[in-house]
């Protein structure tokens, strides 16, 4: 991985030394220290080494799959990934095509979200028939349900995206606005005066994700900014001013292609023209937009998550960076990626970073890039 202005083998150091600090083995120091120590590894590790690349190495996931569009991780540290042949799952030994479920679909799903509640641990799944809730793992016999407009109050059955917030609380987006489920009761739309349902069918929902709390949503489309919703005390969906260009607020761009919400409730959004961040709850204050001028490998930006260090980790359409506060650094196919369009991010109880991509999925892991196609 490369920053602008550095050498890309000061991303595996501090990569390195970030997951032995999450591991127990370096405790965290001073910062100030701690970048002193990051310096001094940098000399130690690299006197022999040019490139990521060269820690790089591959497996055979066994499955025709290209295309890893989205990932999540359960409470047993299985990895399950969205492809074009449907629901792939890899244990960390063996990986399983969940094609044989007939209640769950394997064509054309859209995106899905990880739950776990008193009945277990589910998938939510976003598809053109509606949303499907499927019990883990899933098997032949595995129990689903599917919502569509025929047996409850979802807006659509073309479902684009799922988030999960607490209670628990669902929140589904179709291409004719936003519904949400908690418990066994559809909260009532009351926002259709901000947002109607036109505006879903002009600027479709691109991505979502909740507040820390998981009763607020923030909802990026193509072409409106983001659109945001939030449970209020009488069942109901409430919604708030959007987040756009003509707002005012610094934001890129209005086409909004991921959208990420940090622990602290600090705001991500990916657009096709950079990074924003906002920080707090004035809207129109404490903006910060990152572009390629700040080490960005390229500006359209597909996703967006977190490590357990609090590191910011993007993909872009030519690779994918890691954002430590202060300094980003960029991985790309050159270092050893599969792929430079990068689809999914997420990061394991371990903390192993797995990068979907259009070709195939890599972990990083204390330096090391392992392929996976």
């Amino acid at each position: 991985m490369k920053h602008k202005y550095q050498h890309h083998q000061t991303l595996t150091a501090t990569l390195i030394l970030a997951a032995m600090i999450g591991l127990g083995a370096i405790h965290p120091r001073d910062p100030q220290t701690d970048k002193s120590a990051l310096r001094e590894h940098d000399n130690d590790h690299f006197q022999s080494k040019d490139t990521v690349g060269q820690d790089s190495i591959s497996a055979d996931v066994g499955i025709p799959v290209k295309r890893f569009t989205d990932v999540a991780v359960d409470d047993n540290n299985t990895k399950w990934f969205l492809t074009e042949q449907g629901i792939v799952s890899f244990d960390d030994t063996k990986w399983t095509l969940h094609s044989k479920n007939r209640k769950v679909g394997t064509q054309d799903l859209k995106d899905f979200a990880y739950e776990a509640n008193p009945h277990g641990q589910e998938l939510w799944i976003a598809s053109p028939k509606g949303t499907t809730v499927a019990s883990l793992p899933i098997d032949a016999r595995t129990g689903a349900t599917t919502y569509h407009v025929e047996n409850s109050s979802v807006m659509s059955n073309n479902v684009l995206q799922i988030a999960i917030g607490k209670s628990p609380l669902r929140w589904i987006g179709t291409d004719k606005g936003i519904s949400a489920f908690k418990n066994d009761l559809w909260l009532t739309p009351e926002y259709l005066e901000l947002y109607y349902e036109e505006q879903f069918l002009d600027f479709p929902i691109t991505s979502m994700a909740t507040n820390a709390n998981g009763d607020t949503l923030y909802v990026g489309t193509d072409g409106a900014g983001v659109a945001r919703v939030f449970r209020n005390d009488v069942d109901g969906i409430s919604g708030a001013s959007p987040y756009a260009q003509w707002g005012p607020i610094i934001i890129p761009s209005d086409k909004i292609y991921s959208v990420f919400i940090a622990a602290d409730n600090t705001q991500w959004f990916g657009t096709d023209l950079g990074l924003a961040r906002h920080i707090g709850n004035n809207t129109l204050e404490n903006w910060t937009v990152f572009t390629t001028d700040d080490g960005l490998p390229d500006n359209f930006v597909q996703v967006i998550t977190a490590d357990n260090l609090g590191n910011i980790w993007i993909g872009t359409k030519k690779g994918a960076s890691m954002f430590d506060g202060s300094i980003w650094f960029s991985t790309t196919k050159e270092d050893g990626l599969n792929s430079d369009n990068v689809l999914s991010i997420a990061v394991d109880k371990k903390g192993i970073v797995w990068i979907g991509t259009n070709d195939g999925v890599t972990s990083y892991n204390l330096g090391v890039l392992k392929n996976y196609r």
